[in-house]
């Protein structure tokens, strides 16, 4: 099962130049991808389906993320207009190509009924001003957690973390965002296995008293942790408490 960590990041006013330069290129190749594809969808979409068709034409042919990636990473950078890709990790953009895919795919399915829910809007032209930036390292980026627990990422550097808990295992990926009132967080992916969750079998009867601030006290003594969320409900309980009691006083 994969499951999502993320952290607080502390960012150098260079290392926010460098990140910055990512967003901006992953937005690019975003951009150029849907500008090409676009045109081509729109004409395939008045045609109708192959088996009924609207309207008569050719159906033009949509390039795949990889064969976009060539295009408008690879030949790109070789030009004059598009040399500033050379300042993004590779892998980012082609990450970008990917999410564009399952974006429309997920688009296509909504409408054909073959993904439940809500209809998915098409993908639309990012913009530097969204709230919200992001890029998305893999393993093919070669991004790694030094010895000294800093997150060292391509072409921005070695980033502060502050690591609340641990990772469970080693991720498989990891991605960098920027929120609306720009604070950076890390945002891991990782494999767990749900029988580590499993608590050891016992002998005999066990008796149980729950609570919030020790989440299960067992009648051998031991006690079992309350998760965050009821501990934080236990101090805004409290908290009315003590409300209450000025009110009545």
């Amino acid at each position: 099962m994969q499951l999502r960590y993320r952290y607080r990041l502390t960012l150098t006013p260079g290392q926010r130049i460098s990140a910055a330069r990512v967003f901006g290129c992953k937005r690019v190749v975003w951009n150029d991808a849907l500008g090409l594809l676009r045109p081509g969808k729109a004409s395939n979409k008045l045609l109708g389906s192959a088996k009924h068709r609207l309207a008569q034409g050719p159906y033009q042919r949509i390039p795949k993320s990889s064969e976009l990636g060539k295009t408008l990473i690879t030949e790109a950078k070789r030009t004059e207009e598009r040399a500033f890709l050379a300042a993004c990790p590779v892998g980012v953009m082609q990450q970008a190509l990917r999410d564009l895919d399952a974006a429309w795919k997920a688009h296509e399915d909504s409408k054909t009924g073959r993904r439940s829910g809500p209809k998915v809007a098409p993908p639309r032209f990012k913009s530097k001003k969204d709230n919200r930036q992001t890029a998305r390292f893999t393993r093919s980026d070669r991004w790694s957690i030094t010895t000294d627990g800093r997150l060292r990422l391509p072409k921005i550097g070695d980033v502060r973390v502050k690591w609340s808990r641990s990772l469970p295992s080693a991720p498989t990926s990891v991605t960098l965002i920027m929120d609306r009132s720009g604070r950076y967080w890390a945002s891991f992916v990782v494999e767990t296995d749900p029988t580590d969750d499993l608590l050891p079998p016992i002998e005999g009867d066990q008796g149980i008293d729950l609570g919030l601030s020790r989440f299960a006290v067992l009648s051998d003594g031991s006690h079992i942790a309350a998760p965050k969320y009821l501990r934080r409900a236990e101090k805004k309980l409290k908290k009315r408490q003590r409300e209450l009691w000025r009110v009545w006083a």
